[in-house]
């Protein structure tokens, strides 16, 4: 072999070391929910290498969860709108993988979250299709399920305004229920680790037909969830709020 196969070959595998090691760096940061130092972890992997599925998938789920606890509504936006930019790109470069379509649906969710009601309306079979595609590719991602139970709640429980919007969209949309919302939400609390938002959101399906001992047990569950997840303060919030409008 030719001395410059070799140095070839030995740089290849230092690059594909060093990558390996950037990205379970990053990763490391991600699982200590200290998440904008694993964007910009992420975004200098993809830098260097536009093709990483991981970082890219990465920086799309970075972006949803930054942008949830952003203020600033330009803000928000722009980190939505990056959301949904490279899970565009995860789907390119994977389109049959659970994270790609994972990812898409969260960042459809986000966006759907500061649209209008039309755009939201429209939105939704979209973020049905991706976390339906992310189960069919991983049916313990605790996270799609989590999705396709919010998804199903908010559908079942459409205003006026928004059941006109999807008539003048061409129609119903895909069938929901508060009985698959449960479903859904139950098999995500099951699947993944403690999240104080999967009890919330499960409290408010229980709470919207009238279960409210049901309720309050998902609510005590969620408020003596005590980890580092950045969101919690947020879903505090939510959680006491809810506890105080319950009869």
């Amino acid at each position: 072999m030719k001395l410059s196969s070799i140095l070839f070959l030995i740089f290849a595998c230092f690059i594909t070391s060093l990558s390996a090691q950037t990205i379970a760096d990053a990763n490391t940061l991600k699982d200590a929910y200290k998440e904008n130092d694993a964007l910009a972890k992420y975004n200098a992997i993809y830098a260097a290498d536009n093709t990483n599925y991981e970082a890219v998938y990465n920086i799309s789920y970075m972006n949803s969860r930054i942008g949830y606890r952003t203020l600033d509504a330009a803000a928000k936006k722009n980190y939505y709108f990056k959301a949904k930019e490279f899970a565009t790109k995860a789907l390119q470069l994977n389109g049959t993988d659970a994270e790609s379509n994972f990812v898409m649906a969260v960042a459809m969710g986000r966006m759907a979250e500061i649209a209008s009601t039309k755009e939201r309306v429209a939105a939704s079979k979209d973020i049905k299709k991706y976390s339906d595609l992310a189960l069919k590719y991983n049916p313990n991602h605790a996270g799609a399920w989590h999705v396709l139970g919010k998804w199903n709640y908010r559908v079942a429980n459409l205003s006026f305004a928004e059941e006109s919007a999807a008539k003048l969209l061409g129609g119903k949309l895909d069938a929901a229920s508060n009985t698959r919302a449960i479903e859904c939400l139950n098999n995500a609390i099951r699947l993944g680790k403690q999240t104080m938002m999967y009890h919330y959101d499960l409290a408010n399906v229980y709470n919207k037909i009238g279960k409210t001992a049901e309720a309050k047990e998902q609510l005590t569950k969620a408020s003596n969830i005590y980890n580092m997840n950045p969101d919690n303060a947020l879903v505090r919030r939510d959680v006491d709020a809810l506890k105080a409008n319950i009869k």
